[in-house]
Parts: structure tokens; C-alpha cells; sequence
């Protein structure tokens, strides 16, 4: 066997390693934008802001808004700036998520309230919200500045909507989706309609991308919600189970419910709606979840909002990265493969 022959060949990069290698140079210019922003005489602000965003992820909502600029032809640097906005935004709700939900892991981790503290976790979240808004009134637009501070009030209400949903198996998809849409979609939404925005394109293009954002954001949150039940940790940045054990009541659970027998509505009741769980629970929820096809039938779901966002997409200007975007709707659909 020839050297060649022994070496394993790797798979072919994704739409998202192709789109960020494609803005590598403007992503080199957001990240050093993140790290000026993060600056503090406080310092336990920058340490623990670092730490999460030290800690990776594929910076999907910033890469949407230099995306959706370059299509447009917008002012790219412009973009840099609201690119770091728009992750701070979301860095915040992570910190701030990850207290509610006294989460332990985060992106292979630990969180960074298991390690600084819930309090710190809070306020430093809170510092990160104050420096997105300044980013903000910095550009001067203030559509700009509707946009975004819409979607952080909008995400604050959904991650309320979902506390208040939270282990009760009376929780329909219809409220299961208004939550998502608030918590994830609004912001995917954001991103990608200030490209468009700033590239002074019109109302109806600035809509499309909104709703090609937002629908892309709806098809995310399902699958991730599908993959906590069908993934390793590996996959999904977080310890899988979580959602079981935090009592969330997303699609796969919704779904199990429709179709439960007696003996099984005992079982959801008393580990969802009364919270007590053993060990084993998580496993036979996987099993009952399983058994009623509610992973399939939530991709199936997902890739319907799926097709909404293609839809949306096509109206946008034909350009190279336009395809990427087309491409990336499904790939964060499947990514549990």
C-alpha cells in the first residue's frame, strides 16, 4: 500500500468552513473588534468574556451579516463593527441562558457560571449587552439600531416564554415554535437583515433576508432541539440530556406526548411535570422518543422552515455567497450526521 494509499481522506468542507474561509479576512477584523470591546479596568469583565468566546463555535450570526452585506455590496467594514455587536448579543444570552438553566457545559467546557459564578455570569452578560448597544449608536443608523435592540428585547421575552413553558406537558408546537422564535430566530433574523440595510437595498430585499434569517433560525433551534436526544456531546457542545433534565419542552417531547399511551403519560409526568428523575430516565425518554419516529418527524419540521428560508433567499441579488447560504439551510439541519 502506498503512503497515498494509507492516508484517510477527510470530508469535504461544509457551507459554513467554505463561508468562513471565504470572510476569513473580515471575521480577523470582527474578532479584533470583540477583543477591543471587551476591555476593562474590571478585570474579571475581559476574563470571563474571553473565556466563552475563547471557547469557539462557528460565529454563524456574525458570518450572516458580513454575508448578507457582501451580497448586497454594502459597506463591509461598516459590517465589522454590527458583526460584533450581533455576537455580543449572542455571548450575552449565552451567559445569561446558561444561569437559568444551572448549566454545567458549555461548547466542551465548563460554563462559565460553573466556573466564575452566577453573578458574575449575569453581570458581565449585562456588560456585553451594554457594549452591543454602543456598537450600535456608534453606526449612526438608527433602522440599525431598531433592528437590533428589537431582537434583544424580543430574545429576552422568548427566553421568559420558555421558563414559563418549561415542564408543563400541556405545552403545544404552536407555543414550543413562539418560543424559539423569539430565543434563537429573532436574532438570526437581525443579522441578516442589516446587510441589506446598510447596503441601502430596498424594503422588499431588507424583508427577504430578514425572513430567510429568520426561518433559517427556526430549521436551527429544531434540529439542535432534535439532536440533544440523538447526539454525542461531541456533537452538540453540551452534556445530551439537557433539555430532559432542565424539564424544556421542545419538539421531540411534543411530538412523543401526541402519540403517548397511558403507562407512558405517567412516565412524562412524573420525570417532566413533576421533576423527578433517576438516572436511567434520560435513556428511556431516548427510547419512547425513538419509538414514536419524533426525531424524523422533527427534521421533517425543520426542513420545512427549511424551505421557507430558500424561498426567502432567492429574492436576494445572485452572488457566491448567496449559494453558500442556500447550501447552509440544510447542512445545519443534518449536521447530526
Amino acid at each position: 500500500m502506498t503512503a497515498q494509499a494509507g492516508k484517510k481522506q477527510s470530508a469535504p468542507a461544509g457551507p459554513l468552513d467554505r463561508l468562513s474561509d471565504l470572510l476569513a479576512g473580515d471575521m480577523k477584523s470582527v474578532n479584533a473588534e470583540i477583543i477591543r470591546r471587551m476591555d476593562s479596568p474590571v478585570a474579571l469583565i475581559p476574563k470571563l468574556a474571553s473565556y466563552l468566546i475563547a471557547a469557539g463555535g462557528k460565529r454563524i450570526r456574525p458570518l450572516m451579516t458580513l454575508a448578507s452585506t457582501s451580497i448586497f455590496s454594502g459597506d463591509i467594514k461598516r459590517a465589522h463593527s454590527l458583526a460584533a455587536a450581533v455576537e455580543f448579543i449572542h455571548t450575552a444570552t449565552l451567559l445569561h441562558d446558561d444561569v437559568v438553566d444551572e448549566s454545567t457545559a458549555r461548547r466542551g467546557q465548563d460554563s462559565a457560571n460553573l466556573v466564575f459564578g452566577n453573578q458574575a455570569s449575569v453581570l458581565v452578560g449585562d456588560f456585553l449587552f451594554s457594549r452591543a448597544f454602543q456598537l450600535m449608536v456608534d453606526d449612526g443608523s438608527l433602522d440599525v439600531l431598531r433592528i437590533l435592540s428589537d431582537a434583544s428585547a424580543i430574545i429576552a421575552q422568548g427566553e421568559v416564554m420558555q421558563l414559563a413553558t418549561a415542564n408543563n406537558l400541556s405545552t403545544g408546537m404552536g407555543e414550543y415554535l413562539e418560543v424559539i422564535r423569539a430565543k434563537t430566530a429573532a436574532l438570526f433574523a437581525a443579522a441578516c437583515e442589516v446587510g441589506p440595510v446598510i447596503a441601502g437595498a430596498d424594503a422588499a430585499a431588507t424583508r427577504a433576508m430578514a425572513e430567510y434569517g429568520l426561518n433559517l433560525g427556526i430549521a436551527f433551534q429544531i434540529a439542535d432541539d432534535a439532536l440533544d436526544y440523538a447526539a454525542t456531546q461531541d456533537k452538540i457542545g453540551k452534556t445530551p440530556g439537557d433539555d430532559f433534565r432542565e424539564g424544556k419542552m421542545t419538539a421531540p417531547i411534543i411530538l412523543a406526548l401526541m402519540k403517548a399511551s397511558p403507562e407512558e403519560m405517567k412516565f412524562w409526568s412524573r420525570t417532566l411535570g413533576e421533576k423527578q428523575q433517576t438516572e436511567q430516565d434520560f435513556n428511556e425518554a431516548c427510547r419512547l422518543i425513538k419509538q414514536h419516529d419524533s426525531i424524523a418527524q422533527s427534521l421533517e419540521l425543520a426542513n420545512d422552515y427549511g424551505n421557507k428560508a430558500r424561498l426567502a433567499l432567492a429574492e436576494a441579488p445572485d452572488h457566491p455567497m448567496r449559494a453558500l447560504l442556500d447550501e447552509l439551510i440544510f447542512y445545519t439541519i443534518s449536521r447530526e450526521s
